[in-house]
This record gives C-alpha cells, sequence and structure tokens, in this order.
C-alpha cells in the first residue's frame, strides 16, 4: 500500500509532537500545520523558517506557518459556540483550524487530518460531546484522527480503511501528563515545552482589553480591527486620551522596536531624542493640513505621558525635549511631564472604559 499523507494541527505543545510522532510511526507521511494569529503564535512569523527548522532540529517534524488571522479577527465578533471563561472561543477556535486544515489536504495530497487532543483534557473543548461538535461543524466527520486517545472514541477513515493499525494507537485521558511524558521519554524527547495555555484570549486581563473592542467600547470601531491594532493592544502601556486617541508606550527597548515597527501612515511616534525613555505610538488623531495646530491638546498631552514615564533626571530639570514623527513630518516640542492624578483615569489596563473620549 502507498504511503499515505497526514496534515496535523501543530500547537508546538508536548501533545502534538507526540500525535505527530506516533502516527508518524506507523508509515505514514505527517506535515505539521502551525496555525497562527495574534493571541497565539504570531512572533513566528518574524523569522518562518528559522522556527521551522528548529522543529525539524529538535523533534524531526516538518512544519507548515499558516496565519488564519483576518478569519480569526472575524469569528470573534459571534462565536457560534461562545466564549470560555474570559474571551477565548476554544470551540470555534478549534472549528476554525479543522477547516482550514481539511481545505489544504488537497493541496498537500493529504489523506486525513490528526490533532494532539486528549479526551477530558480541557473542559471546555475537549470533552467527549465536544470533541464531536468539532468534527461535525468542521466538516470533518471520520477524517479527524486523534491518535493519543483513539482507542477511547469511534473508529475514523484511517483505521477502517487500514492505513492506521488502530492497535497501535493509545488509550490517554484526563488531565495528567505522566503517560505522555513517558511516552517522550521513549521517543528520545526530553526537551518539550511546558503546559500553558498559550491563547492570549485565556488571559484575564489582556482578553478584556480584546473584548471592549469588540463590544465598541474603543476608540477603534470593531468592524474595523486590524491585525496591528491588536498586536499594539498587547504591548506596553495603554492610554486612552481625552482627545479621543489611543497612545501606546513602549515599556523597554524591545518593546520601543516593535511599536516603532507596527506604526501606520497616519500614526504619529513620540520619543525623547536626548534621554532614555519609552517610544509612543499616537492612533487615531486628525489629518488635514494643519495637523500640528489641530492637535495641539492630544499632543501635549502624549509627548508629557512620554516624559513622565522616561528616565528620571534631577529636581529642577523635569523638562525634556520630545521628537513627534507623522509620515515624513518631524518637529519637536520642549514638554514638561504629566502630573500622575492628571492621567490616571486615562489608563487602559483591561479595567478601564472610555468615559473619558469624546
Amino acid at each position: 500500500m502507498k504511503h499515505k499523507t497526514a496534515l496535523a494541527l501543530f500547537s508546538g505543545g508536548l501533545d502534538s509532537i507526540l500525535a505527530v510522532k506516533l502516527v508518524a510511526s506507523l508509515g505514514v507521511r505527517v506535515l505539521a500545520v502551525k496555525f497562527v494569529t495574534p493571541f497565539f503564535d504570531y512572533e513566528v512569523l518574524e523569522d518562518p523558517e528559522k522556527y521551522k527548522q528548529e522543529v525539524m532540529d529538535k523533534y524531526g517534524i516538518e512544519v507548515i506557518l499558516h496565519d488564519l488571522s483576518r478569519n480569526y479577527l472575524d469569528l470573534l465578533h459571534n462565536p457560534s459556540h461562545g466564549f470560555g471563561k474570559n474571551f477565548n472561543p476554544c470551540i470555534d477556535c478549534k472549528i476554525l483550524m479543522c477547516s482550514r486544515a481539511r481545505e489544504m489536504m488537497a493541496e498537500y495530497g493529504a489523506s486525513f487530518l490528526i490533532s494532539g487532543e486528549v479526551l477530558g483534557q480541557r473542559p471546555m473543548s475537549q470533552r467527549r460531546d465536544t470533541l464531536r461538535v468539532i468534527e461535525r461543524d468542521s466538516d470533518n466527520d471520520g477524517l479527524l484522527l486523534r491518535p493519543l486517545s483513539a482507542k477511547l472514541m469511534d473508529p475514523t477513515k484511517a483505521e477502517t480503511e487500514g492505513w492506521i493499525d488502530r492497535e497501535k494507537l493509545l488509550n490517554f485521558s484526563g488531565r495528567g501528563r505522566s503517560r505522555q511524558i513517558q511516552l517522550a521519554k521513549e521517543y528520545g524527547i526530553m526537551d518539550f515545552p511546558a503546559p500553558a495555555g498559550g491563547c492570549i484570549l485565556a488571559d484575564p486581563i489582556l482578553s478584556t482589553r480584546i473584548e471592549k473592542i469588540y463590544q465598541g467600547d474603543f476608540v477603534i470601531k470593531a468592524e474595523d480591527i486590524s491585525v496591528t491594532d491588536i498586536r499594539l493592544l498587547l504591548l506596553g502601556r495603554q492610554f486612552l486620551l481625552p482627545e479621543g486617541a489611543w497612545l501606546v508606550l513602549g515599556r523597554n527597548e524591545k518593546e520601543n522596536s516593535t511599536i516603532e515597527g507596527l506604526a501606520e501612515e497616519d500614526d504619529i511616534l513620540l520619543y525623547m531624542p536626548h534621554r532614555p525613555g519609552p517610544t509612543a505610538l499616537l492612533r487615531g488623531v486628525k489629518t488635514g493640513s494643519s495637523d500640528i495646530d489641530d492637535n495641539a491638546d492630544v499632543l501635549q498631552n502624549a509627548a508629557g505621558l512620554v516624559v513622565r514615564y522616561g528616565k528620571k533626571v534631577k529636581e529642577g530639570d523635569s523638562g525634556a525635549v520630545v521628537e513627534f514623527r507623522r509620515t515624513g513630518k518631524i518637529w519637536t516640542s520642549t514638554m514638561q511631564p504629566l502630573s500622575d492624578n492628571l492621567y490616571k483615569s486615562w489608563m487602559f489596563n483591561g479595567s478601564a472604559r472610555t468615559k473619558n473620549l469624546k
């Protein structure tokens, strides 16, 4: 029989690694599909080839990267199966990934799909009834093999057609990891990620920032949300200024660099050229022939925050030169730091609301 190819939903966690290794050991060529969004693993897109090589070197697994960002942002408007404890649409997320993986099968000559899901491991998305819903709603009846728990489930096409020996599949269940760790040792895998949620939408603080956009409680309309907006929301210090603009301040050199790289045409970048401090990105200000005059208040507030969070200096010398950059224009102004009691209500840390916006 000619060797079959399978596509694996690959998170990079231990379960997905083991699922790939197990099925590959049974004579199937397995291509691991790693889906990324701004909410999980987006950083691998900074150097895709490096990530692929690292996975190959560590585990001998061939990875395909696929960006699901746009589809995911659309999904968050109204997931059919609702949200988890926070803003995490876990069931619809898995349905989306399984649906896209099924669509990719023809491109890669795959006959079936696999995933590392373990029956009963996660209370929302890995119950028996939920696993069945994921298969059904992703149009993957009989195509989705879960090799770590296969003996506890109905046979899939890969098993009934003889592509996979069902007797060599496993019956893992529950939240314990001792059997996974033992299997990893058998495969010679000693270096694997610690268990973690991984998805920002399950974080109680960061997910609230995202949720407020979709609730219409932000300076950006929900229907206009972009990948860049999401990436900015997950960085640094966040402020919703009373003039209706959004300010993001970097907290370290890495964030400063990332913020600068995310600037778009109408954004304004601010920083202090002569003193260490944050790079700031100001989004949502007016555009026109007299930009500076029209936005005097918001620019002063933004620049005052840049100085406030810059490196402290001796008393009596608290002011600093702030440089502004916007689509080829550069100008400077000497600013004083804002007082703490003035801007505290502008902070957007997950619990803040936009009541100050005009």
